[in-house]
């Protein structure tokens, strides 16, 4: 038979229950904000998820450390527009970034990889002008297979180069891009060919620019500097950009045909590739099938990996002709997606568009990378009034870009981020203590723009590059028809439980609204200060684990007032049967809340997303449901078995039991009576036996 193991103090238990009560609400109402309003997720008050996809060059599965490093800076970057009530999550090989509220659209350039590097500017060509011309500036007209505005074979061929660099007519290559016929180098090494973009091969520098809308070259003899920086980046080996060496006869061509080959008849079905097929290899250039990267080129569905080595190979070589081409070519498709952002080799030119998608670049190697930013801030500029990035350098990076400025005062230098040119200033002169600034270029930057550029540079680029799978938006009026509804949901649940419980259990109903309540309202203050200072926010999911939550706590109460039946039905009274059915049933509703709060703990600790705030607030709850009880559900009742009033049948809905209770004892009473007349029956039955017999 169970029995109260210790003295019951009622008073002691409520007074506990609502320090811990009147504790919560001063921290709700003295810090922070001081409201009293937990933060809400996307699905409750709008807001962004967008869901970004880890890319390596090589086609691997990204490593843990990889994405977690890709989650820290991301997450920094959240703190640090301020965005608040972030998630960034690892969800297999992809991040999930949550933003609830009107700043959202904000995670869209959360994911942005950030690789940032300087690089001088070689040449630059209008896409609007390309575009009309219908062909790059010096490039002859008409049409090559593949490629808009170049046509098929022309020019003679000089001994040593692709057909086409020495003026007759080959097969294969532009016509055009030769006319002078020096052997070994391209036409225009003495004055410039017609075919060539202006200053190809010029004095041996293989610099484009100058005219044309090209940008201004870079100075032959850079001005005398205390610490004169190089005049070009020096190049790794592979990575050269002088002009093609002649090639050794043996190497390139058979006996008789003195290294050109022989020209194609025309009208051979060789001369032009059927539609929509892979170009051959162009003659003299080793490594690059046709032209990869081409719009309509190759087979779409190939790997990542080779799409982006196709655009290496095409936009990154050191081959004049090919950067020729490559800058034709990505001036036709700067509004496309850029297969390569984010995986350009620093250490080889780049052929790459402006994020405005005006104007096609040539760039040298980059001269300084985006890792030795020391920091990053946006302003404006007190002298134009347009919206800057200040960028300040570390202290080997400093004395790199202050030779680099004093070196090469009047040129071009563009700064490129994920592969885009973002601004491309013309240096006007030295800048000494490692402080620069991005302007953005024309039109210039937002001021929401130069903050986002700042943010994502100060916090560093990300391990792996990323593009947005998935972005889903959910509007602040959606958001509040879902908490309404969830709203409405918890409510409809509370009732039927409320209207059960006095129905069926009377005052103990009461009792039971009572707690209810309180727990109610010790969950709200929790979650207020776990959005403040967890940034925790509340979506529909969590709202679903607190209404199960409720059924959680009302199931305590029903095992609790079922063993107080179970005494009263073995002839107790109400007020003997509170304390020792409490002793009964804490046991069970220790043993029942400990398992849902196990299955709440794995659920959390192993799924992702929406899932952990269901599993949170079921946690949440099932531990409050056990401080109630102990704290405020049982003293209560153990109170109200102590009232005369309250014991009444009529007031605890008793009755039915205790008449259960009276008819056994009554059913026992009348037992043992009439097993004791029986006995004195057949007492004197056995005396008269033994008289007659005697």
């Amino acid at each position: 038979m169970a029995s109260p193991s210790a003295p019951v103090h009622p008073a002691r238990n409520l007074a506990v229950f609502l320090a811990l009560l009147i504790g919560v609400y001063l921290l709700v109402f003295l810090t922070g904000n001081k409201l009293a309003e937990p933060k809400l997720g996307i699905d409750l008050q709008g807001g962004t998820r967008v869901t970004l996809t880890a890319r390596t060059p090589d086609g691997s599965t990204p490593t843990r450390d990889a994405l977690n490093q890709a989650q820290q800076i991301i997450s920094a970057r959240v703190n640090g527009l301020g965005v608040s009530g972030s998630e960034v999550i690892i969800d297999g090989n992809n991040l999930v970034i949550t933003v609830p509220g009107s700043d959202g659209n904000e995670a869209r350039t959360l994911g942005q990889t950030a690789r940032l590097y300087i690089r001088p500017v070689i040449n630059g060509v209008s896409v609007q002008e390309a575009q009309a011309a219908g062909r790059m500036p010096g490039l002859g007209g008409g049409g090559m297979p593949g490629v808009p505005g170049l046509p098929p074979g022309a020019g003679g061929g000089a001994p040593g180069l692709p057909p086409g660099l020495g003026g007759g007519g080959a097969p294969g290559l532009p016509p055009g891009l030769g006319g002078g016929g020096v052997p070994g180098l391209p036409p225009g090494a003495g004055g410039g060919a017609p075919g060539l973009p202006p200053g190809f091969g010029a004095g041996g520098q293989g610099l484009f620019g100058g005219n044309g809308g090209a940008v201004p070259q870079q100075p032959l003899t850079p001005p005398a500097q205390p610490r004169p920086y190089p005049q070009e980046p020096t190049p790794t080996p592979g990575t050269t950009t002088a002009s093609p060496e002649p090639e050794s006869p043996s190497e390139t061509a058979t006996p008789g045909t003195s290294g050109v080959p022989e020209p194609t008849a025309p009208g051979s079905s060789a001369e032009t590739p059927a539609p929509g097929a892979q170009m051959p290899a162009l003659p003299g250039l080793p490594g690059l099938p046709g032209l990869p990267g081409m719009p309509g080129q190759g087979d779409q569905a190939q790997g990542l990996a080779a799409r982006i080595a196709a655009e290496k190979r095409l936009r990154q070589s050191d081959n004049k002709v090919v950067q020729a081409l490559a800058l034709q070519i990505q001036a036709g498709r700067c509004d496309k997606e850029d297969i390569l952002a984010g995986n350009d080799d620093p250490d080889l030119p780049l052929v790459t568009c402006s994020q405005d998608h005006q104007t096609a670049y040539l760039l040298a190697p980059s001269i300084i990378s985006g890792d030795q930013i020391a920091d990053a801030s946006s302003g404006m500029d007190q002298r134009s009034g347009s919206n800057i990035v200040q960028v300040q350098f570390k202290s080997g990076a400093a004395d790199v870009w202050a030779d680099y400025t004093a070196a090469h005062i009047g040129t071009q230098t563009a700064f490129t981020l994920d592969s885009q040119v973002v601004s491309a200033p013309q240096i006007q002169e030295a800048i000494p203590g490692g402080r620069t600034q991005i302007t953005g270029g024309s039109p210039g930057f937002t001021p929401d723009a130069a903050r986002q550029l700042a943010n994502v540079l100060k916090y560093g680029s990300l391990p792996l590059s990323f593009e947005a799978s998935e972005a889903e938006t959910v509007s602040a009026t959606l958001g509040m028809t879902s908490l309404k509804a969830g709203l409405i949901a918890g409510s409809i649940g509370l009732a039927l439980v409320l209207v059960y419980s006095l129905l069926y259990y009377r005052v103990l109903g009461v009792l039971t609204a009572l707690s209810l309540v309180v727990a109610g309202a010790m969950v709200y203050a929790i979650l207020v200060l776990l959005g403040r200072y967890i940034n925790y926010t509340l979506d529909l999911a969590g709202i679903a684990g607190l209404i199960i939550g409720i059924g959680t706590t009302a199931d305590s109460f029903v095992v609790f007032f079922e063993r107080i039946k179970d005494e009263i039905r073995e002839g107790r009274s109400f007020r003997s049967a509170v304390p020792r059915g409490w002793a009964r049933a804490r046991k069970t509703i220790v043993s029942g809340n400990a398992v849902t709060f196990l299955a709440a703990a794995v659920l959390y600790f192993l799924a992702i997303g929406q899932v952990k705030g269901f599993a949170f607030t079921l946690g949440l709850t099932t531990i409050l449901d056990l401080v109630v009880v102990f704290l405020v559900t049982w003293p209560l009742v153990y109170l109200a078995s102590k009232s005369p009033t309250l014991a009444k049948p009529s007031y605890n809905g008793l009755g039915a039991i205790q008449q259960v209770a009276r008819e056994r004892r009554a059913v026992a009473r009348s037992g043992g009576a009439t097993g004791g007349k029986s006995g004195a029956k057949a007492r004197t039955r056995v005396t008269a036996q033994s008289t007659e017999q005697g």
